[in-house]
């Protein structure tokens, strides 16, 4: 789809930075250093192979529907928040949880919580919550039907809005994508499952720099920026007390020093994504 123009227009999409402390230290959970899951997209994608990205995709058209059991802030309060309306706010953070669970098995729901009582922690490593899991991913079930089924609700209040990035104007494929951060569930483990990533990794994220630049981990502009951010945050506090503006950002394409190179609002700049680059 493009616009008048000739410019690809940007597809709605939502994206997980998750997040969990460093284990063995004697700080409290949310003062410890933190670790952020990072996918390698397998070198045969038609967007971003072989790059490290969060987990995260395209919004499906049923991800704003309006009998997704949920709680925390409300669709309403989300619009605000993010900048947009409210059913593309419904369905940027339904895509979120969607997409993560989808791509790593982690599951940002639980029970409805009780006075009193904690929400008990999910499996969802068994053969039940795998087959609701693929009957995700080939459309045979959507997130609502699911979460309904099981007696859950959708836990918006474990979301936090980061940013939004959309892709540059010259580039065929663009996507309109809002960046999320979440802590990692009690009791719950990421998993290689989803098919799109050949490696899955937890990653201190003030590595990601030094990593990316000396070619070891591809990336694309904004993951980069964001894990620099993240590391910037130092621990889970530090995400959690950040004061976030939610505009979006929109990189562009130029040449620096006679190279093809994307550059970000706030002036830094890399290497133009493709199939080379994230080798």
């Amino acid at each position: 789809m493009t616009e008048n123009d000739g410019v690809a227009r940007p597809r709605p999409a939502a994206t997980v930075m998750l997040l969990r402390p460093v284990a063995g230290s004697g700080a409290e959970r949310a003062q410890r250093p933190m670790e952020v899951l990072l996918m390698r997209r397998v070198a045969s994608m038609g967007f971003a192979p072989g790059a490290y990205v969060f987990p995260g995709g395209r919004v499906d058209e049923r991800d704003a529907d309006g009998g997704l059991p949920w709680t925390g802030p409300t669709p309403e309060e989300w619009a605000g928040v993010l900048g947009t309306d409210v059913p593309r706010a419904r369905a940027l953070v339904c895509a979120a949880v969607r997409e993560t669970f989808e791509e790593t098995g982690v599951l940002l729901a639980s029970e409805p919580e009780r006075a009193g009582e904690e929400a008990i922690t999910l499996d969802t490593s068994t053969d039940d919550w795998e087959r609701d899991r693929l009957g995700l991913i080939d459309r045979t079930y959507s997130f609502t039907e699911v979460l309904r089924r099981r007696g859950l609700v959708l836990r918006s209040e474990w979301l936090r809005a980061w940013s939004r990035w959309i892709t540059p104007r010259s580039q065929p494929r663009r996507f309109d994508t809002w960046f999320f951060t979440a802590e990692l569930p009690p009791g719950q483990e990421a998993r290689d499952v989803g098919g799109e990533a050949d490696l899955t990794r937890w990653t201190d994220p003030a590595e990601v720099a030094g990593e990316w630049a000396a070619g070891r981990m591809p990336m694309l502009p904004p993951t980069v920026v964001a894990c620099a951010e993240l590391a910037d945050r130092r621990t889970l506090e530090g995400v959690r007390s950040a004061q976030r503006d939610i505009v979006p950002l929109e990189p562009d394409v130029r040449e620096v020093d006679g190279q093809i190179r994307v550059v970000t609002p706030g002036g830094g700049d890399f290497p133009l994504p493709g199939p080379d680059a994230a080798r």
